[in-house]
This record gives C-alpha cells, sequence and structure tokens, in this order.
C-alpha cells in the first residue's frame, strides 16, 4: 500500500530485533519477557518461517492466502495451543476464546445477537456516561503530570461494569483490577515446563493457576450475584450485557447458558474488553503525544461534535483511522498460535499433525512485503480507497473465531479518543522510549507520565 505523506511520519520505538543466531534455550528465556523480541529480521521480510517448537515443526506465516486458509478454509484443523489454553483457561474457562468444536459454535450462535452493532448502539450512553466522569477528573488535573495508562484501564474498566451490569465499579474495580495484575505478572507468563508438557499433565504452575481459578470464578459468581438481585421489571427492554447474555438462546436448540458457563462468558467479555481497549487507548495516546499534528487533525475532526450515538461515532473517520494504524502498529493480540489436528498443505508446505502455526499480528502488521512503510504512524493509510488484504490486517482475528465483540470495542475506542482528545492537549512529560513487551497482550514496558491541557 503506498502513502503519499507531505511529512516526515513518526517512528515509534520497538524491541531491538532478535540476532539470526538466537539459541534455542535463549528464545524460551526471552519468550516470557517478551515474545516480540524473539523475532529476527527475517520475520519482517520472508512469507514463510519455519522451525521448531519441542518435537514438532514450527511454522510463521506471513502470507494473506496462507493465513486465510488456517484461520477460514480450514479452520477446524487448528486448535489452540497447549500453552496458549494453560495461559487462558484458568482466567476465561470454557469461554468463547477457548472453546472448540460444538461447544464453541454453541456459544457464538448463543452469544453473536448481544454484540451486533445495533446491540453496540443501545449501550453507548453506558459509555457516554463513563468518559463524562472520567473527563471530568482528568479536568481537575489541567496543567498536572498523570499516569494515562492507568486512567485508561480504570475508565475501560467502569464501562465493562457499566455495560455489563449497569452498576459502577467503585466497589469492584480495585479486586478485578488485582485479578488482572496477579496473573498477567506472573501466571500468564508461560514457563518452560508450560510448552514442554501436554494440558492432561498438569505444570507447577497449573496448580497455582488453579488457586487463582477458585477465588476468580467465585468473584465473577458474586457480581452475578448481585446484578440478578437487582432485577429488572418484567418485560423491560434488555439495559445492559448482563441481560442479553442472561436472556439468550442458541437459535437452533433454544438452549441458554448455565450458570457455570454464564461465569466463564462474562469473565472472558469483562477481561477482553476492557483490558485489550485500555491498552489500544493508551498506545493511540502515546502516538498521538509523539505526534502533535496528528493529535490537532483528530482534535479538530472532534471539535464542535456531540459525540452520544453511534451516528456521531460514525462520523469521526479521522480518529477512527488514528485506531486502526494504532491497533496496526500495536495489536492487542500480537500472536495467533494454533496446532494442526491432522495433516495439511498450506501454501505449498506439508504441515504434520501436532505441528504449530503462527500467525503473529504483530509481524504481519509490519512487514515489508505487505506495508508501505510497516514501521511508521501513517492513520492516513486506512483513509485511503486501496484497503489492506482481510487477511494481512487482523486486530481482532479472521474467520468463523473473529472477536464477537469487535464492533464494541471499535465504538468503545473511537469515542474515548475522539472525547479525550477533543477536550485535552496531551504531551508527553519525559521522552524516554516506551517498548512494547508482548506477554498476554502487547503492553508497553513501563507507564509514561503525560501532561493534560484543557483545551
Amino acid at each position: 500500500m503506498n502513502i503519499a505523506s507531505v511529512r516526515r511520519p513518526i517512528v515509534p520505538p520497538t524491541p531491538p530485533r532478535a540476532p539470526d543466531d538466537m539459541s534455542f534455550f535463549g528464545r524460551v528465556a526471552v519468550i516470557r519477557q517478551n515474545m516480540i523480541a524473539t523475532w529476527g529480521q527475517r520475520a519482517y521480510e520472508e512469507d514463510v518461517l519455519e522451525g521448531r517448537f519441542f518435537l514438532h515443526k514450527s511454522f510463521i506465516l506471513n502470507r494473506p492466502d496462507a493465513i486465510r486458509h488456517v484461520l477460514l478454509s480450514n479452520y477446524e484443523n487448528y486448535t489452540r495451543t497447549p500453552a496458549g489454553i494453560r495461559m487462558l483457561r484458568p482466567v476465561l474457562g470454557e469461554g468463547l476464546l477457548i472453546a472448540e468444536g460444538h461447544a464453541w459454535t454453541f456459544q457464538r450462535r448463543t452469544l453473536a445477537p448481544a454484540f451486533t452493532p445495533r446491540a453496540t448502539a443501545n449501550l453507548v450512553p453506558h459509555m457516554t456516561a463513563v468518559l463524562d466522569e472520567t473527563i471530568a477528573k482528568l479536568d481537575a488535573r489541567n496543567g498536572e503530570t498523570v499516569d494515562l495508562r492507568e486512567a485508561m484501564q480504570r475508565m475501560t474498566l467502569e464501562i465493562a461494569g457499566r455495560t455489563m451490569f449497569s452498576f459502577g465499579m467503585d466497589r469492584h474495580g480495585p479486586t478485578l483490577r488485582n485479578f488482572v495484575m496477579e496473573y498477567g505478572e506472573r501466571l500468564g507468563r508461560p514457563y518452560f515446563l508450560d510448552m514442554l508438557l501436554p494440558v492432561s499433565w498438569p505444570s507447577p504452575m497449573d496448580f497455582a493457576r488453579a488457586r487463582f481459578r477458585k477465588r476468580w470464578t467465585e468473584f465473577v459468581a458474586m457480581l452475578i450475584a448481585e446484578r440478578r438481585a437487582a432485577g429488572k421489571k418484567d418485560g423491560a427492554p434488555p439495559r445492559d450485557l448482563f441481560d442479553l447474555m442472561d436472556e439468550a438462546r442458541d437459535p437452533e436448540t433454544g438452549k441458554g447458558f448455565s450458570d457455570a458457563q454464564l461465569i466463564d462468558e462474562v469473565a472472558t467479555m469483562i477481561l477482553a474488553g476492557h483490558e485489550t481497549t485500555a491498552t489500544a487507548l493508551f498506545w493511540a495516546l502515546y502516538l498521538l503525544a509523539l505526534d502533535p499534528d496528528t493529535q490537532e487533525e483528530v482534535a479538530s475532526e472532534t471539535r464542535g461534535e456531540h459525540l452520544d450515538s453511534m451516528a456521531d461515532i460514525d462520523r469521526q473517520k479521522f480518529t477512527r483511522a488514528v485506531i486502526e494504524e494504532t491497533m496496526r502498529l500495536y495489536p492487542p493480540a500480537f500472536l495467533i498460535a494454533r496446532a494442526a489436528r491432522e495433516k495439511d498443505s498450506v501454501a505449498g508446505i506439508e504441515i504434520g499433525r501436532g505441528d504449530i502455526i503462527m500467525i503473529a499480528p504483530w509481524l504481519l502488521h509490519r512487514h515489508e512485503k505487505l506495508w508501505d512503510q510497516p514501521d511508521a504512524f501513517v492513520p492516513k493509510r486506512f483513509m485511503s480507497t486501496e484497503a489492506p488484504d482481510r487477511f494481512a490486517y487482523l486486530p481482532f482475528g479472521a474467520g468463523p473465531r473473529v472477536c464477537v465483540g469487535a464492533p464494541f470495542a471499535q465504538a468503545e475506542s473511537v469515542l474515548a479518543l475522539a472525547r479525550l482528545i477533543g477536550a485535552f492537549r496531551v504531551e508527553l512529560v519525559d521522552t524516554a522510549p516506551v517498548i512494547p513487551h508482548g506477554v498476554v497482550t502487547t503492553q508497553p514496558d513501563r507507564s509514561p507520565m503525560f501532561r493534560i491541557t484543557r483545551r
């Protein structure tokens, strides 16, 4: 995709690329700290890279047609890896993100109506109420330094709580944040035996994860019980995601979710929704602080807009392009790993049973064959009539397992960025580079301080 630009775009900092001679055990050691730092220059240039992952071959795919085959044409042949299941099951249970086969089909069919654009539009008032409160809190700190990463986490958690349960997270937010931090900082990182052992053999960390899961599911069950106690009027339309999910029925069987299933689905939506959106908004604010000219373009588009409906959100074309470019440079899910159930042929390569397929949005979105100026921040590339290949840009995945909450996340991100930049000028206080780390999501290695000034 060619880009015409009248000024030199910024190139945000990234980890150094791995040396070609990095050893297997050196790579395993780096994976725990930052998966992104294990990829060398060839991974940004070549269509397919072959390697080994313990007893099986592994392949990094950077060809859109090959990715289409794995994620769409023959997706049933590719399942989550044992390490991926270990990392996700303690927090998501058997929810939509990791379910397989008939269980996944049932969950997807049942949940889909709750996440249509029309259903999302009904939740916008919850978003705008939280944004009003967030802007008021930030306004009280006009001219001061603030931790916008923490502010975005609090804001998106509050939006998740209100859109899910119609109640605020003042009482429960700190507990939920502690769960997220505890898991991400220790239990969500892959250890050597996590990658070596089959799922049926517990690794040493699995025992700690099991204890975490017991406490976590009890907490989510308490939230659900509190929401049910609040009830709703008979015959009233659904007022939040919980209503939609609790009342959802499989269109083919008429079956709804059991209480255990509902716990896993609620956990999935709260965690996947608030953490990934907070991360995307942090990176968008960081990029706009590095690029004041682009920040002013966002502010100019927002000026005079009321921004309290889906129609208002849809008009923010440039702000949406900024979000899309942010998720190209910092895809929340930096890696999609799959294991082959049976033999297959992909891009002329023979895949054996158990071989590992890696589709890395981090690599794909910065691949030198697929993007012009791949490491530069150029939002206007997403306003071009020349759209990227559907399987070259995967911020929400692709195929049948594309993120069901994508319309919600996109609306929330565009609305929040437009409102925040419309209200404040954002500057970085310290200029030391912020380096992305790929662990569970694409996280910054630290939280830089920003100065916000009322426009």
